[in-house]
């Protein structure tokens, strides 16, 4: 009885919600990474192949959708539904395309709607995430779980590219049947977190508490959907993701030029880029304790598009492709960046804001197939070269787009 006033143990759930920020980090990269292995196994156009982004970023159109449901039915629910939906996708990725080889059915149409079904639920399980990490444990901690978390989330991206390079393709020809028995234990895996997370109590967050917060500093407009510069960064987060998985999708057609077609060399050089940009957000924490973050969002931007304008420089060398791969470092702190000053002087209304600028997540979704189209028609140069339309917008949001609307410019 003594024992009910003291502060509760949640250790073994924040590992579980740890594994949780892992796995959104290792699917979402997963899935791009599967590019070049879906291009050769199902014979596919550059077009065709950047589909599957589209499948999978696509997805970000329920993103407000599905912050409504967690509101309704609360985070546990929505973090178990989230794990629930993606392990049962996984499977049916595996029993599915078992089915369509022997059926003579179109394999790629069925694994591009089943990882569309994987990808709704991530977008669940990024809605939820980070408000667990944050409560799980004493609030003068929360820092350090989050960037915690966000460091896993880097690692799992870095060793995503490898799970392709080494347990999917394994030194093979790339073929559809060597997808089912890798997804199965994927989906089987996610499953038992969900079940897990079933039977452990987790505790609520208290929203009068959050209330009680936004409205030491209350918003001025009735509604989220009054601030441009909420709208103007869910753009900016639309052209961010033509940015950052512009890189590694446009990686494969890159070596192509160099005459390099092997599926294994060309995915395990993903794993530089995703390290890359683990090791960029450990340095840009530190920065970021120093410099102002427009003027460190500003730097980013404009060395990025260096390495990317070099990169076309060296176009028939592999120095131009470790410049490409070198991006990762400045795209690295990119998207906290342009995510925050979307949020800015919201009080009550950056719950909702949120979800506006989470939908920008599907720019990879449409820009990723118009590149592709690009290349089929003008080649992997000129294509690239769109980027800096990304780029440009980015910057022009981050020191003029940014501000637009605000009353206070500071």
């Amino acid at each position: 009885m003594g024992n009910q006033n003291q502060t509760p143990n949640y250790t073994f759930a924040l590992i579980v919600v740890f594994i949780v920020c892992f796995l959104i980090g290792f699917i979402t990269t997963m899935n791009n990474s599967m590019i070049d292995f879906c291009s050769k196994a199902f014979n596919l156009s550059a077009q065709e192949g950047q589909y599957v982004n589209s499948a999978f970023y696509g997805a970000y159109l329920l993103a407000i959708p599905f912050s409504l449901l967690m509101s309704k039915i609360g985070y546990k629910a929505t973090l178990i539904l989230g794990l629930a939906v993606a392990g049962v996708g996984f499977v049916i990725n595996s029993l599915g395309i078992d089915w369509a080889i022997g059926a003579n059915s179109n394999v790629y149409a069925f694994f591009l709607g089943s990882m569309c079904l994987v990808a709704m639920g991530v977008v669940m399980l990024q809605n939820v995430a980070n408000p667990y990490v944050m409560v799980l444990g004493r609030p003068e901690s929360s820092a350090f779980r989050m960037t915690l978390s966000q460091a896993l989330n880097s690692v799992a991206t870095t060793v995503a590219p490898m799970f392709v390079t080494y347990v999917i393709i394994n030194g093979k020809t790339p073929a559809p049947e060597y997808v089912p028995g890798p997804f199965m234990g994927l989906g089987i895996f996610t499953i038992i977190i969900c079940l897990v997370l079933v039977f452990m109590k987790l505790p609520k967050i208290d929203e009068g508490a959050q209330s009680k917060e936004f409205n030491q500093h209350p918003a001025e407009k009735s509604t989220v959907f009054a601030y441009p510069h909420v709208w103007l960064c869910a753009l900016g987060i639309f052209m961010y993701m033509g940015v950052e998985i512009g890189v590694p999708s446009m990686l494969p057609y890159r070596f192509q030029l160099l005459g390099e077609t092997d599926s294994n060399i060309i995915t395990g050089y993903l794993a530089f880029y995703w390290g890359g940009m683990m090791v960029g957000r450990f340095i840009g924490a530190g920065i970021l304790t120093k410099f102002k973050p427009r003027m460190v969002l500003s730097c980013c931007v404009s060395l990025g598009a260096l390495c990317i304008l070099l990169s076309l420089l060296f176009a028939s060398s592999m120095f131009g492709i470790w410049l490409m791969i070198a991006a990762g470092l400045f795209h690295s702190v990119m998207w906290p960046l342009i995510f925050n000053l979307g949020l800015m002087h919201l009080g009550r209304h950056t719950k909702a804001a949120s979800g506006v600028i989470n939908t920008g997540v599907i720019g990879a979704a449409i820009l990723m197939p118009i590149m592709g189209a690009v290349v089929d028609v003008t080649g992997v140069i000129i294509a690239m070269c769109i980027m800096f339309v990304y780029y440009a917008y980015i910057f022009w949001f981050c020191n003029w787009g940014s501000l637009i609307g605000l009353e206070d410019r500071k």
